[in-house]
Formats: structure tokens, sequence, C-alpha cells
């Protein structure tokens, strides 16, 4: 039986346990850096990682793997790991315009407050240890 991968994924999407031991999957020779993307969605979102991945995959339905290709490869390079970053970036790519990857686009998100370290701040946690 000769599968085709992309038959499929619309069901792996809702069935991401299955991604492993799907038998049209095996053999899909697919370029390195979605097994990075992959273990990275993983890591981070853990199930819905693995649903993330599949929307990726997915986006070769319509677009052609090179170019789903190249905007993983620049996804993972300026660590905007998800698919609607990958998404972005494979549109700007097609519509040859800068892709836009600001938090100004996502006002629902909080943004983060970051503040220099200073030495008290280990004092403090010194102070917990050994008490």
């Amino acid at each position: 039986m000769i599968f085709d991968p992309l038959h499929y994924l619309a069901l792996l999407e809702q069935k991401t346990r299955a991604l492993d031991q799907a038998a049209p999957l095996v053999g899909w020779q697919l370029p390195e850096c979605f097994a990075t993307l992959r273990r990275l969605l993983e890591a981070r979102l853990r199930k819905h990682g693995s649903r993330e991945y599949v929307q990726v995959l997915r986006l070769m339905e319509t677009f052609a793997i090179a170019e789903v290709t190249r905007a993983v490869e620049d996804a993972l390079q300026l660590g905007t790991i998800g698919f609607d970053a990958v998404k972005h970036l494979l549109l700007c790519r097609i519509g040859q315009r800068p892709p836009r990857l600001d938090m100004e686009n996502y006002p629902h998100l909080p943004l983060a407050q970051v503040r220099t370290t200073q030495a008290s701040d280990y004092m403090a946690l010194l102070a917990e240890v050994t008490a």
C-alpha cells in the first residue's frame, strides 16, 4: 500500500497521540528542521504542541514543501516557535513583504516585565535555603 501522508493530517490533528504510530507517516522524509520544530513545540506545549506541529504539516496541503520548510527554518532562526508564526512567515515570504512579529499584534498577551538582577535577589534566596 502507498499512503499519501497529507490525506491523513486532518485526522491526526484531532488524534495527536497517533502521530508516532501513524502508518501513512512511516517513511515520510521531511527536512531536519521539522523534527526540531516538533521537539520544541512538544517541550513547550506538550499535547497542544503536537497539534500545532500537525497544523504546520497541514500547510503542505496548500503550499509547496520547500516554502513551508523555509518558513520553519525562519521561525527556528527567529525563535518564534508556533504554528501562527510559521504561517505568518510563510505568507510574508510568498507575498514578498517583511514579517511583523512584534507584540503589538497580540494585545491579549501580557508583556514580559524584565529587570536587571541585583545581588540582593540572590541573598534573599540564600536566606530561604539556610532558614
